[in-house]
């Protein structure tokens, strides 16, 4: 898989970006910044439509679930250990057996509606049922932490369906994290970290919607 100038540009200034506030704002939870490298790297991959992303997903979401439950973000950490990585698993799955031809690209597929009404229904059940427990366990910012819920169960969804919007609920995801760990590093300056995290996250989405519709473009033309 080979990165474009522009990607590469991206995943090198994502990196520095995170890796300078991480030591500017004197966090020394190193586990954030691994965290945070590897989920940079993932989303180069996801960009590329290729599903080493999906791997590096898995791991990014072990190592923040761990972080989450550390300042009562209870909600991020069932959202990304119980959903994000297994939806993850079930994405890797459906790229390794969908190439696009004889490439290692994932072949993009559109959704149906009726596969969006299912979308749709099974993110209202989610999204309430989540708000009773996060409410009973007592979780922070229990507003966004809903609305994360929300947001990650439409990305993990359609990237497990191999939608280019995929990208665009990560996008939508990344925006209520920043103010998440906003609200967090209130306390704990060193969480800023986490909001330099995500925000380069949401640049690198941005880019994978791009890049995805292109790819569409490509792949139909073929």
């Amino acid at each position: 898989m080979a990165l474009t100038k522009f990607e590469k540009w991206l995943w090198v200034c994502s990196l520095i970006a995170v890796v300078s506030t991480f030591f500017i704002f004197g966090s020394t939870d190193y586990l954030t910044l691994i965290a945070s490298l590897i989920g940079v790297t993932a989303l180069i991959f996801l960009a590329k439509g290729h599903a080493v992303g999906q791997i590096l997903i898995i791991i990014f979401s072990v190592f923040y679930g761990i972080i989450s439950i550390k300042v009562k973000y209870y909600g991020e950490a069932i959202t990304y250990l119980g959903m994000t990585a297994p939806m993850a698993v079930v994405a890797l799955i459906s790229w390794l057996r969908h190439p696009f031809k004889d490439t290692k690209e994932v072949e993009i597929h559109n959704m149906t509606k009726k596969q969006t009404a299912l979308m749709l229904f099974f993110t209202v059940i989610a999204t309430v049922a989540f708000y009773f427990i996060l409410k009973k366990l007592g979780n922070a910012s229990l507003a966004f932490s809903t609305l994360s819920i929300t947001t990650s169960f439409l990305a993990s969804y359609m990237t497990a369906m191999r939608s280019p919007y995929y990208a665009l609920g990560y996008a939508a995801n990344d925006l209520v994290l920043i103010v998440l760990w906003i609200t967090a590093s209130i306390n704990d300056i060193s969480s800023v970290a986490m909001v330099a995290c995500f925000l380069t996250f949401f640049f690198n989405d941005l880019y994978g919607f791009i890049n995805w519709k292109k790819m569409e473009k490509k792949q139909k033309s073929s």
